[in-house]
C-alpha cells in the first residue's frame, strides 16, 4: 500500500513538472520573441478608408490602427506612426527604384508598413511580408442600377414587391371565399330554394374576383346587400391596386431607360461600349492584368493601357468619385470596394471577384520581425479579434433598398386599402348572417318552430342537405325568397 502511494506521488510530481516545464517554455518563447523586437518601431501607413482615416483632431483611426494597437499589446513594443510621403503603396520604376511604402521600407525610413498592402511576387523580392491578415481580390465597382439587378423576362412583376404580390394573392383567395360563403348564407342569392347550388358557386366566386381585379366585370352580379358590400369593397381594392401598379410600372420603365449595362463579370465589360473602366495607375491590380496569361485579362489590360490618360486614376477615392459621377467602372481591391458600397448606397460591387490575394504587414527583407508578427496575427485570427475588427469598420449603413432611386411598391404603402378590404369582408359576412337570421325568424313563425331550430335547418340546407330537409323544401318551395327577408 505504501509503495503504491509513493508511486502515485512520484507520477503526480512528474506530471506537475512536465506541465510547469511546458508553461515555462511558452513563457520563455514569448519573452525571447519580445526581446527580438526593438522597443520602438517606425510604422508607415496610407490614408485609405477604413484602414487609416484622419479624425477632426488630426489623429488616425481605422482598421490598420486598431490592428497595430492589438499587436503592440501582444508583443510589447511602442511605435511612431506616419503617413507615407508620396501617398502610394509601392511600385518599381524603370530604374529599379521603389516608391510608396515599399520604398520607405527599403530605404529604412520605416520598420513596418501596416496598410492594405497586397502581397505580390514582385514585392516579395524586395521586402518581406507576414501571413495575410485579410483576404481580398479584384472586384468591379459600379453605380447601382436597380432595374438591371432583376430579370427582364419577369420585369412586369417588378412594380410590386414580392411581399405585396403574396398579399394580393391571399386577399384574392380570401375575398372569393367570403363571396362564396355570403352567396351560401344570404337568402337573396338563392334563386332556386330547393337546389343545392346558387349563382355564387366557388368557381363563379373565383371568376368574379378575377374579373373585378382586371376591371372587366364578370357574371353573376350580386343581389344581396351583403354580397354587394363585398363586391364594392373588392372593386375599390382592385382600382386602387391597378392605379398603383400603373404608376409604379411607368416609373420602372423610366428608370430602365439609358441605364448602364448589367455587369456581372470582367467579360461583360468587354462586351459593352457604354462604360469606361479602369483602375489605379502603378497598382498591383494593373500589374495583375498586365502579367496575366488569360486572354480576357490581357484584353482588359490592353484596353486600359491604350486609354491610360482617361481611365487610370491616381487614388482610390478618385476612382469612387468617377463611378458615382460618370459612366465608369472601377477595378480594384474588393475589400475596399465593400467598404465604399456599405457607406454609399448608390454603389454596388459586381458578383465576380478575381485574382484572390491577401494583405500583409511589410518589413525589410528577411527581417526578424516577420515571424513574431505572423504568430501574433494568427493568434488574433484564432481568437476572433480580426473578425470583430472587420465587422466594426465595415458596418453597413444602407437599407436593403436604395431610397434615392426607384423601388417597388411595398405592402406598408398600401396597408390602408388592405385594412379597408378586411373591414368590408367582415361587414359583408355579418350582414349575411343577419339576413339569414331574419329569414330563420320568419320561417320559425310560419312553421311554429323555435328560432334556433329554424336557423339550424337553414344552415344545414345550405351546407349539407338531409332527406327531412328536402321534404320540408317541397312543402315550402318559396321559403327562401329574398322578399320575405325584406318584409
Amino acid at each position: 500500500m505504501e509503495k503504491a502511494l509513493m508511486l502515485f506521488l512520484a507520477v503526480s510530481l512528474l506530471s506537475l513538472g512536465h506541465t510547469d516545464g511546458k508553461e515555462n517554455a511558452e513563457t520563455l518563447l514569448k519573452e525571447r520573441t519580445k526581446r527580438q523586437i526593438p522597443k520602438t518601431l517606425t510604422v508607415t501607413t496610407i490614408l485609405e478608408k477604413p484602414f487609416a482615416m484622419k479624425t477632426e483632431s488630426d489623429a488616425l483611426e481605422g482598421y490598420a490602427i486598431d490592428l497595430l494597437s492589438e499587436l503592440t499589446q501582444s508583443l510589447g513594443f511602442n511605435y511612431t506612426l506616419h503617413i507615407v510621403k508620396d501617398g502610394k503603396y509601392g511600385s518599381k520604376d524603370q530604374e529599379g527604384n521603389w516608391s510608396g511604402m515599399v520604398g520607405e521600407i527599403i530605404r529604412k525610413e520605416a520598420d513596418l508598413a501596416i496598410a492594405p498592402l497586397t502581397i505580390t511576387s514582385v514585392r516579395e523580392n524586395a521586402i518581406s511580408f507576414t501571413k495575410p491578415f485579410m483576404q481580398t481580390g479584384i472586384g468591379i465597382l459600379l453605380k447601382k442600377d436597380t432595374a438591371a439587378e432583376s430579370s427582364y423576362m419577369f420585369g412586369f412583376l417588378n412594380p410590386f414587391s414580392k411581399e405585396l404580390w403574396i398579399g394580393i394573392i391571399i386577399s384574392y383567395v380570401i375575398t372569393s371565399l367570403c363571396l362564396f360563403l355570403v352567396g351560401r348564407l344570404s337568402p337573396c342569392e338563392w334563386t332556386e330554394p330547393a337546389s343545392e347550388q346558387n349563382q355564387f358557386t366557388l368557381l363563379n366566386s373565383l371568376w368574379y374576383g378575377v374579373g373585378a381585379l382586371t376591371l372587366q366585370g364578370a357574371e353573376p352580379q350580386p343581389k344581396a346587400l351583403s354580397a354587394r358590400i363585398i363586391a364594392v369593397i373588392w372593386w375599390v381594392f382592385s382600382i386602387t391596386l391597378l392605379a398603383a401598379y400603373i404608376g409604379s410600372f411607368a416609373s420602372y420603365i423610366n428608370s430602365n431607360t439609358n441605364q448602364t449595362p448589367n455587369i456581372q463579370s470582367v467579360e461583360d465589360l468587354l462586351k459593352q461600349d457604354k462604360l469606361d473602366f479602369g483602375t489605379l495607375s502603378n497598382s498591383s491590380t494593373l500589374n495583375f492584368f498586365k502579367n496575366s496569361k488569360n486572354p480576357t485579362f490581357q484584353m482588359i489590360y490592353e484596353y486600359m493601357d491604350k486609354r491610360k490618360d482617361r481611365v487610370l486614376v491616381k487614388t482610390f477615392s478618385e476612382g469612387v468619385q468617377r463611378v458615382r459621377e460618370s459612366n465608369y467602372a472601377f477595378l480594384g481591391e474588393s475589400i475596399s470596394q465593400d467598404f465604399v458600397v456599405a457607406k454609399h448606397c448608390d454603389l454596388i460591387r459586381a458578383p465576380e471577384m478575381i485574382g484572390g490575394r491577401g494583405y500583409g504587414i511589410a518589413a525589410e527583407l528577411d527581417s526578424p520581425l516577420i515571424r513574431p508578427l505572423t504568430i501574433a496575427i494568427l493568434e488574433l485570427f484564432e481568437s476572433g479579434k480580426l473578425e470583430y475588427l472587420r465587422q466594426k469598420w465595415w458596418e453597413n449603413t444602407c437599407s436593403t433598398q436604395d431610397q434615392t432611386g426607384w423601388v417597388p411598391v411595398q405592402p406598408h404603402t398600401l396597408g390602408g386599402i388592405f385594412l379597408i378590404l378586411g373591414i368590408g369582408l367582415a361587414l359583408g359576412l355579418i350582414v349575411s348572417f343577419m339576413e339569414l337570421m331574419c329569414k330563420s325568424r320568419s320561417n320559425a313563425e310560419q312553421q311554429k318552430k323555435s328560432c334556433c331550430s329554424a336557423f339550424s335547418e337553414e344552415i344545414a340546407q345550405r351546407f349539407g342537405k338531409t332527406q327531412n330537409q328536402e321534404g320540408l323544401e317541397k312543402k315550402s318551395p318559396t321559403s327562401n325568397s329574398c322578399d320575405e327577408v325584406k318584409a
